[in-house]
């Protein structure tokens, strides 16, 4: 091992074995860790989703209760309606996958672009709150250094990721648990203080209420607290995380998805709640250089009588700590489920596949690698101005929420034959009211302030995910033509063809093959057209690349053995027809090149006087765009072969 990969592995882990049935095992997340790597983003969502929507109120405070009440409310509601998307998509895809299924590719495509949006606003928002908090603890001239340290802290984010998700929410979970027990104390705490208070909240609000009604009517009441409930939309940014995800939770999946959600949804709406009315209890008001968090359990913990003023000061910078640091966790977020996003857009073609492929840890690594740049990128431009972010964050949250809960409506209306639509019609109904109202308010509310940023850069990644997507079908439709021209099983052969075997002294060329016949048959030909007669034999290397599509269940893994063995066996069979020793060597793996490299190393010790072949695509109109999309497998290998002194040869196929 050399000493690069020996720092490697020290960093980012040691490699996994896909195939081996453990490992999936060790890799699966219980409910309790999801409910910290997953959602952590909604809890930490209370840190700035909760303060946005009290300010709203202005002076009419009383009106909070309302507010403490339907974001409690909605929280539930909106968890509720993704607990139906757990169960009808148990494999993962949230969002995007329902959108995609339920309304069709373009609405999946939509979805899947402001999900993508959302995550590296998710990354972004979150770990800018988290270093407003920590940089609320120290003086004012300390805020020149608040956008270095976000994007130091989202280097090291990206690099802990890379270790896998299980390690990175282990490493996490402390700070997690830490905010859990210290802000459950607080709220109780805060809110008991004022216990004989709490009885004249109700009428107080109502009276508030009642009052505004008289002097301006009860449309301004309406829309006052409707801009305000709809400008604190961040609080309920996270909850279709674990929908996302369920591919990664512990068997079952289902039960568990449902679990995780039950422990989000409680945890957020008993969090952004309580700290409203503790707002209001205790007459928050903002002081610069804090956030409302901030001034608000500094009155509670003042009020606990700790004695001396070190004791009190420790302990509301203890809490802004931990509200610090789960908003790092709930960044987090956004490198789980952002891959997991381009990920399931790459199988369907909207973006690169290279998404798809995992590292050696069976992590998104490229996902993770551009939800860390565009989350610098965008933080670099804002200046990490949290008002801003939220704002561009809430509007995608809504969109996605949107049309997830419109595909359920749509999925219960064409099902209601069965028991119990009515129940979940209903449900899903009274979440797409919600969701939809809060994003048309949030969007001609903030669309001069910054939505229409969210607007264009989503418009612009749908642009281009449908460009991708053309290119893509290009090239599948042409592949399939050649591959049609081989199709079936493979040749039935003589007794004397079926025991050709490759002599290791004979001239041999080593074909690397693939699932494409079309592709692989090419090569084969052209190998026979150049050097007719030349070669005695003929040995196929195949890899079959394990990515995140295959690795989803067992069955897929099975399916993709199945593919890349029957492909194998048709070559083999083609061969031996026509009178020419074949066999052929597969291996398996998340990294082609150097499952390759390590059959062509083998087979050529073997088989010393041997040359390798393999197709390489030819577009007729080479750009930016075609070396992107495509991977670049045999000119690697190559290179590598000619680096040791070996022989391999690529054959050009036209595609268009």
């Amino acid at each position: 091992m050399t000493a690069v990969n020996k720092v490697w592995q020290l960093l980012f882990g040691k490699p996994l074995d896909p195939l081996d049935p453990r490992t999936r095992h060790a890799i699966a997340v219980t409910p309790i860790l999801a409910w910290v790597g997953l959602g952590a983003d909604g809890l930490s969502s209370s840190c700035y989703g909760p303060e946005e929507a009290f300010l709203a109120l202005g002076q009419h405070t009383q009106l909070a209760l309302f507010l403490a009440l339907a974001t409690a409310a909605t929280v539930f509601i909106i968890a509720l309606g993704y607990n139906q998307v757990i169960e009808l998509f148990p494999t993962g895809g949230g969002g995007y996958r329902v959108a995609t299924a339920l309304l069709g590719p373009r609405p999946g495509l939509v979805s899947g672009a402001a999900l993508l949006v959302d995550y590296v606003l998710t990354v972004a928002t979150s770990l800018a709150s988290g270093v407003d908090a920590f940089f609320s603890l120290l003086p004012i001239g300390a805020q020149a250094f608040k956008l270095a340290t976000e994007l130091i802290l989202i280097v090291l984010m990206t690099g802990l990721n890379f270790r896998g998700m299980r390690e990175s929410i282990m490493v996490l979970l402390p700070i997690f648990m830490g905010f859990v027990v210290l802000h459950l104390g607080l709220i109780v705490y805060g809110v008991a203080v004022h216990g004989n208070h709490l009885a004249a909240v109700v009428p107080g609000a109502v009276g508030e209420a009642h009052s505004m009604s008289h002097a301006l009517g009860p449309l301004v009441v309406a829309a006052l607290l409707m801009r305000a409930f709809s400008l604190g939309g961040g609080t309920y940014t996270g909850l279709e995380a674990v929908s996302n995800n369920v591919n990664m939770l512990a068997e079952p999946r289902v039960p568990a998805g449902k679990v995780t959600m039950f422990y989000m949804a409680s945890s957020l709406a008993f969090t952004a709640g309580g700290i409203i009315l503790l707002y209001m209890l205790w007459h928050a008001q903002p002081v610069e250089g804090q956030t409302l968090n901030a001034v608000v359990f500094g009155s509670v913990i003042d009020h606990l009588g700790l004695g001396s003023a070190f004791a009190r000061h420790a302990l509301l910078a203890a809490v802004l700590a931990f509200e610090a640091g789960l908003l790092l966790v709930g960044a987090q977020t956004g490198f789980l489920d952002g891959p997991a996003v381009l990920s399931n857009m790459a199988v369907d073609s909207w973006v690169p596949r290279h998404f798809r492929d995992l590292s050696t840890r069976l992590v998104r690594q490229n996902g993770i690698v551009v939800m860390g740049v565009a989350s610098l990128a965008i933080l670099m431009w804002t200046r990490g101005n949290v008002d801003i972010l939220v704002v561009l964050y809430s509007i995608n949250v809504f969109l996605t929420f949107s049309l997830s809960l419109l595909g359920l409506c749509t999925y219960w209306w064409k099902h209601r034959h069965e028991r119990g639509w009515v129940r979940h019609f209903a449900l899903s109904a009274l979440g797409l009211a919600v969701t939809s109202t809060v994003l048309v308010i949030t969007l001609i509310e903030k669309f001069t302030e910054g939505g229409w940023l969210t607007v264009l850069v989503t418009s612009a990644v749908v642009a281009l995910c449908f460009l991708i997507k053309r290119h893509y079908s290009d090239t599948r439709t042409q592949l399939a033509k050649e591959d049609a021209l081989f199709a079936g099983e493979p040749p039935a052969l003589t007794d004397e063809a079926a025991l050709l075997k490759p002599d290791p002294a004979q001239p041999t060329a080593i074909l690397l093959v693939g699932k494409h016949r079309g592709a692989s048959m090419h090569a084969l030909l052209w190998v026979n057209r150049l050097f007719p007669g030349h070669f005695k034999s003929i040995i196929f290397l195949a890899v079959g690349e394990v990515d995140a599509k295959s690795y989803e269940g067992e069955e897929n893994l099975q399916r993709l053995q199945q593919t890349i063995s029957a492909s194998l066996a048709y070559y083999v069979g083609f061969c031996r027809q026509h009178g020419i020793a074949a066999d052929y060597r597969m291996a398996f793996g998340t990294h082609p090149v150097i499952e390759f490299m390590k059959l062509a190393d083998t087979t050529m010790d073997e088989f010393p006087n041997s040359v390798c072949f393999a197709s390489k695509l030819i577009f007729k109109r080479v750009n930016f765009l075609t070396a992107w999309l495509h991977n670049q497998t045999p000119v690697e290998i190559q290179t590598r072969l000619h680096q040791q002194g070996r022989q391999m040869v690529l054959l050009p196929m036209n595609v268009g």
